[in-house]
């Protein structure tokens, strides 16, 4: 409200006013604004205002009465609060008044706030007015205020893992509470939003669960041998729902039971033939799951029972094996392999599925007879008796395997080897001429061995009154001896049977033999020498070790004698592993026979009570040998040839393969060069990777058998021989019969080469002999490499001189014989008779000769006609004619070729068409080589002078260029 007035009034009041106002003012600005002692805000990370609690009022008991600029009086009903001011260092809020007269203010944030980096802030706060006068002098402050601020937070961080990965391992069969934990945080700052509410398993399908807090535990018993490792995927949310920025992976292994057990070593072993020795288990170890072990005992077996004779041997004959082990005198194989010399045992089975091992089956109804004179061992001299044998079960009946009976009319066993009820029992009754006295007659051995079913090898040596056995190398005593009486004095002969007894008086046989046998050997003189016996018996195949030196005092290993099983016994178990990792398969045949090798390792554990603790069970495996590359035999030489008949009827004979060559290759992949391929041109096919090569090798071989081709020798009037003498010094021997002769022994090729060279053909009666025609055929390994056949054959040259004809025609081929013209065989396979020969051509068979001869003068004189005829217009051609017209002898085979010869009187017409019948291939030849070979007497009053002059004149063989 204004008074106004006169200007004296006025003055007067607004003196009067201002002296009021003056005094009022000392009185007004007497008081300190005042403002709550605490205040608690809260602010937002991305807002800037602040809410606070109690809100912020600045009150002044000054108020209503207020200074203002002029000397004007403004009557206000509260008092003016100019400012608030916040003490503290960095704090980043201000104070802002909204309201002075009122005192209302408001706190905010200067910038945007991280509540990652401060979640509260606390400072202090002083309110002050706006003090006296214009200029605002003495302002009055209010006290301090203490001001607690929290940043809010807002969700903008997604949980993330400690870890990129988690691993677990757990034992099978086993449910847990707890396999591991995962944890995730977050970077948000309140607890709401850095909180993790949830964890979840993204894996869909898994036997595992996991909780809020991250423990995955398995919700079913987990099995080895179905899964070996799980890979779970796995995520988190915070409380805000945000879902981690990465889902994590989980691998839990599944790790099978601790069961003591051999680990580490492969089931399937190859070993490829001629690499020498293979670690079988070069990464095995010991499981003994922590055990207190004191001692170890294993045993590896190698099973070979199915490999021929028990495993892998050389599958020579058993003759030639006592030969190479030094037992070759007085040997007689009983069992040989069926041959021409050797016939005996064509008819019983064979085991011809293991490498061409002569292995013999008997069922209980084959037996043989070995022919008389095979076997002359006298029993009073020391003998020895050898064979392979499988048997198995054991009847109750006798079993013979060899028997020496009587012939005819008794049944008297002179001597025999039979099972009975699994014992191996020797009968040996003595000669008749001994003091009639009891004498030891039978002798038993109880072996395990006889009816296992697996194949052992039997030595009996005989040296009356005392027999020693030998098993596989092992000497065996007989537990009983029986004695018996001699034989009574008698003249029947004795028959040497296989497979059962021959009952004479009954004319059958007996006691027939159920198994297998293999080299049944009788051999004059005692073999003394064990090495020889363990030398029959010694496979090519079987274990090894070569013991480290750091250990080899700490194990123990034992060997089997064919060395088909050995036993490791030590008690470290590093040193233990060691020798396992260092046992090798070795093969030392050049050609192994291929196939499965089955492994087993049995394995006894002690602990320090003394008692098997542990059982580790077998663990089992096979080697697998593969397929050798099998040599192929070739013989190579001369396969046809011309000798007079004197050379045959000469004290040498001829020999049939003088330039005999045997070669072995085998053929091989080997990897093709790909950059010769690619030089050759780009036409190859890129795809060819390998390319085959053949390749020269060295061997031995066991047999050469030279057998007659057609017509039987007949050994009235020729025969094969070779050298002895020759043959003795290469440990070779020979057989030989109407078929041919068979060489035998285990010897190098050159040797064979060698004997081949020496084998002659003899025959002293070469009157109506043509030619003969032999083949020979080598062998390795008891027939299990065959050469190929090699044919020779050989022509005989008959001699004869030509005789003068007066009617100018050709001469009559020599070796004609009219009669029985139609029974020679143009092939050179029968032998004409002598006799037959020598009769006189009749007058009629004469002129059908000449007849046919003056045709074919004709014919060839047209021919030449023709020829002349068109000589001119086939200029060009001619060469190509004469060639084309030129003979090829290379299948051809001659008999006789003898030089024709004509008389001089013929005349030069005559001559002309003789050359000309040359020129033109001799056309007629096949006529006059037929004839020819039937007309030998016709010459048989010639004087000797014209006929050696016919000798000189007669064709001379020169078989060196020719190719059959």
């Amino acid at each position: 409200m204004r008074f106004r007035g006169n200007k004296r009034f006025a003055s007067v009041v607004g003196l009067v006013l201002g002296l009021l106002c003056a005094v009022e003012a000392a009185k007004v600005n007497k008081h300190k604004p005042w403002i709550e002692t605490t205040y608690h805000g809260i602010v937002t990370e991305n807002d800037d205002k602040v809410l606070l609690d109690p809100p912020l009022i600045a009150l002044d008991k000054d108020a209503p009465l207020r200074y203002a600029e002029s000397f004007e009086v403004t009557l206000t009903e509260e008092g003016e609060i100019c400012g608030f001011r916040i003490h503290g260092q960095n704090v980043p809020f201000e104070a802002v008044v909204l309201d002075k007269s009122t005192g209302e203010g408001v706190i905010r944030a200067k910038d945007k706030l991280d509540c990652e980096l401060q979640k509260e802030h606390t400072f202090t706060i002083q309110a002050y007015d706006c003090g006296e006068g214009p200029d605002g002098s003495n302002m009055k402050k209010s006290h301090k205020a203490t001001v607690h601020i929290q940043v809010n937070d807002i969700n903008e961080y997604s949980p993330v893992f400690k870890e990129k990965s988690y691993k677990a391992t757990v034992i099978e069969g086993k449910k847990y509470d707890s396999i591991l934990k995962v944890e995730a945080v977050d970077a948000d700052c309140s607890f709401q939003f850095s909180q993790i509410c949830n964890y979840e398993i993204v894996t869909p399908d898994v036997p595992f669960t996991i909780d809020k807090d991250g423990f995955i535990k398995n919700t079913e018993k987990l099995s080895y041998g179905k899964e070996h490792m799980y890979k779970l995927t796995v995520t988190a949310y915070d409380c805000g729902k945000n879902r981690a920025s990465e889902d994590v992976l989980v691998k839990i292994s599944v790790k099978p039971t601790c069961k003591p057990s051999w680990q580490g070593f492969n089931k399937r072993i190859e070993y490829e033939p001629g690499t020498g020795s293979l670690a079988l288990f070069p990464s095995m170890h010991l499981e003994t799951c922590d055990e207190p072990i004191t001692s170890i005992r294993a045993t590896v077996e190698l099973e070979t029972s199915h490999i021929g004779k028990g495993c892998d041997r050389d599958t020579y004959s058993e003759k030639s094996l006592h030969k190479l082990c030094g037992a070759s005198s007085g040997t007689v194989e009983l069992l040989p392999a069926p041959s021409s010399s050797a016939n005996w045992t064509v008819g019983l089975p064979t085991d011809n599925g293991h490498d061409s091992d002569q292995v013999f089956e008997f069922n209980g109804t084959q037996a043989i007879k070995v022919p008389d004179g095979m076997v002359s061992t006298s029993l009073k001299d020391p003998f020895t008796i050898s064979v392979w044998m499988r048997h198995g079960p054991g009847a109750h009946e006798k079993e013979t395997i060899l028997c020496n009976s009587d012939k005819t009319d008794m049944n008297r066993h002179h001597y025999s080897l039979y099972i009975h009820n699994c014992r191996l029992i020797f009968l040996l009754r003595q000669d008749p001429s001994e003091a009639e006295n009891y004498k030891p007659a039978e002798f038993h051995w109880k072996l395990d061995q006889v009816c296992d079913k697996e194949w052992h090898h039997y030595v009996l040596n005989v040296e009356f009154p005392s027999v020693s056995l030998f098993v596989d190398g092992t000497t065996f005593e007989p537990f009983l001896v029986t004695e018996d009486y001699p034989l009574h004095a008698s003249k029947i002969e004795t028959q040497l049977t296989i497979g059962a007894c021959w009952q004479g008086a009954n004319a059958r046989m007996a006691q027939f033999f159920r198994g297998n046998l293999a080299g049944l050997i009788i051999r004059s003189g005692k073999l003394e020498n064990k090495k020889v016996i363990d030398c029959l018996y010694t496979c090519k195949e079987g274990l090894d070790v070569q013991l480290p030196e750091e250990v080899a005092s700490a194990v123990k290993v034992e060997f089997n004698p064919n060395q088909s099983s050995l036993t490791v016994e030590g008690d470290d178990i590093d040193a233990f592993d060691k020798v396992m990792q260092h046992i090798s398969y070795l093969n030392s045949r050049q050609f192994p026979t291929p196939g499965i090798r089955h492994l087993r390792i049995s394995t006894t554990v002690k602990c320090f009570n003394e008692e098997s603790c542990v059982t580790v069970p077998d663990a089992e495996g096979y080697v697998m040998v593969l397929q050798p590359e099998e040599p192929k035999i070739s013989l190579s030489g001369i396969d046809h040839f011309a000798r007079s008949a004197a050379e045959f009827e000469s004290q040498e004979g001829v020999t049939l393969f003088p330039e005999m060559r045997i070669v072995s290759t085998i053929t091989r992949e080997v990897e093709a060069d790909t950059e010769s391929e690619a030089a050759e041109g780009a036409d190859d096919d890129p795809t060819v990777q390998e390319t085959v090569v053949s390749e020269e090798i060295m061997h031995n071989l066991d047999t050469c058998e030279v057998t007659v081709v057609g017509d039987e020798l007949d050994g009235e009037h020729e025969s094969l021989e070779v050298d002895m003498t020759q043959l003795q010094q290469r440990a070779l021997e020979m057989s030989s019969s109407n078929l041919g002769l068979v060489i035998t022994g285990v010897n190098t090729m050159a040797n064979y080469e060698q004997v081949l060279h020496l084998i002659r053909y003899k025959n002293w009666h070469t009157e109506a002999l043509f030619d003969r025609k032999f083949k020979l055929v080598c062998s390795e390994l008891n027939g299990r490499y065959i050469s190929n056949d090699f044919k020779v054959e050989v022509n005989v040259i008959h001699t004869a001189n030509p005789m003068e004809h007066s009617n100018n025609a050709m001469v009559q081929p020599n070796f004609i014989n009219p009669v029985h013209h139609a029974s020679v065989d143009l092939s050179g396979h029968n032998l004409v008779n002598a006799h037959q020969a020598s009769v006189v051509p009749s007058a009629a068979t004469i002129v059908i000769v000449v007849c046919v001869s003056f045709l074919v003068f004709m014919i060839i004189l047209g021919v030449f006609r023709i020829r002349a005829a068109h000589q001119r217009t086939m200029r060009d051609q001619e060469n190509g004619k004469e060639n084309e017209m030129d003979w090829d002898d290379s299948a051809l085979t001659i008999t006789v070729n003898p030089m024709e010869t004509y008389e001089d009187q013929h005349s030069s017409e005559e001559e002309e068409e003789e050359e000309e019948e040359s020129e033109d291939g001799e056309e007629e030849d096949d006529i006059t080589s037929a004839e020819s070979e039937s007309s030998e007497d016709e010459e048989g009053g010639e004087p000797e002078d014209q006929q050696g002059a016919s000798r000189q004149q007669q064709l001379e063989w020169d078989d060196s260029t020719l190719t059959y």
